[in-house]
């Protein structure tokens, strides 16, 4: 039953401040607060964002655009940041992050998703998640910006980082954005070019745009560009910053080609190469265990394989979905080599690894 409208609780929703004030100092619960909230609107909470699907559109063969609109929770949202998306699937809560490809008005957005083999939250929500369903989504995050005083931007993007970077690229338009942009999307088949109808009517209406795809895949004689990013690709272009998304290994290669301003966002974990590493003592204190672990693999990694299942997105320390209080003990950050060993710090499991005994508030 539903006693009040999803748009009625956007417009309500700043009248529960005096609400926020009492949770915080602890004399409510959100808990109990976000119980009455959802009984007069299943997608109304203090302060968690639930969003209303309200539709669906295949843009490739592999990717589906889903529009959804945000309670009033949603604040400050820019397209090309992501968000961490919610779903209990037999029983277990999944998560994973998506790019806003849009943020309009009234809390509406549009998200991209693409199908991954073998991938069980997105395929999920391909395949059966219907219009009318409601999610929940984490605060929206990322540092992408566009460079709005560039003389030319080239934006590089492989695979599904086609989509902060087109979020970014409509607004740009949508502002009058007049300096030359080239986009290259690096793909593996024909099919697999999201958003082509769309991106052609742009190059239309936006003489300083230009698209071109690469088939990393495919051999095809009239495609414009083949095979993997080199720097050949960018000979030719009106080029002063660049904006590259895609995996890790190919964002390391676009840094490696250009050493003027560059934005890069990789949406899969750096390969590193595994050593033996010592034997460490690992305790997750919520769960009282203590088991024997070891100072080279991540925390989150030696957590799953002693059984636990700790929440967790990116697996890449992006997200932050995996964030835990380290309690004794020192971490080591896998991208860098820092070490952190301050009790009470905030440390994200999966960029983590322990470098001596650990205890964790897990």
């Amino acid at each position: 039953m539903t006693l009040i409208p999803m748009s009625w609780s956007r417009v309500l929703s700043p009248l529960l401040q005096p609400l926020r004030w009492l949770v915080r100092r602890r004399w409510l619960r959100e808990a109990e607060v976000d119980a009455v909230l959802a009984w007069l609107q299943p997608g109304w909470r203090l302060n968690r964002v639930f969003a209303r699907v309200e539709g669906r559109e295949w843009v490739a063969e592999d990717m589906l655009a889903l529009r959804l609109r945000c309670n009033g929770n949603a604040r400050g949202w820019r397209a090309g940041q992501h968000v961490q998306l919610y779903l209990q699937l037999d029983g277990v809560r999944h998560s994973r992050s998506y790019s806003l490809t849009h943020v309009g008005r009234a809390g509406r957005i549009e998200l991209a998703i693409r199908r991954q083999p073998g991938g069980r939250l997105s395929n999920r929500l391909l395949d059966h998640l219907p219009v009318g369903a409601l999610l929940e989504l984490g605060q929206a995050q990322g540092e992408l910006c566009w460079p709005q005083e560039s003389t030319g931007v080239v934006l590089l993007a492989a695979g599904s980082g086609i989509t902060p970077l087109l979020g970014l690229l409509r607004e740009a338009l949508a502002r009058g954005f007049t300096a030359p942009i080239s986009l290259l999307h690096y793909i593996r088949e024909q099919g697999q070019r999201p958003f082509v109808e769309e991106l052609q009517q742009l190059m239309q209406r936006h003489p300083n745009l230009s698209v071109r795809w690469a088939l990393t895949g495919q051999v095809q004689s009239d495609a414009e560009l083949q095979g993997r990013f080199s720097a050949e690709h960018l000979q030719g272009l009106a080029l002063d910053s660049v904006l590259a998304c895609g995996p890790a290994g190919f964002v390391e290669t676009v840094a490696q080609h250009w050493r003027g301003p560059l934005q890069v966002e990789a949406f899969t974990a750096p390969e590193r190469s595994v050593e033996p590493g010592s034997a460490v003592r690992l305790g997750f204190a919520r769960t009282r265990r203590q088991v024997t672990g070891d100072s080279a693999r991540s925390l989150l990694e030696q957590a799953e394989a002693a059984g636990l299942r700790p929440a967790h997105g990116c697996r890449q320390g992006i997200c932050a979905s995996c964030t835990c209080t380290l309690l004794s003990g020192t971490v080591r950050d896998l991208r860098n080599g820092a070490l952190f060993a301050e009790p009470g710090q905030l440390i994200r499991l999966c960029i983590s690894a322990p470098a001596s005994d650990v205890d964790i508030d897990l």
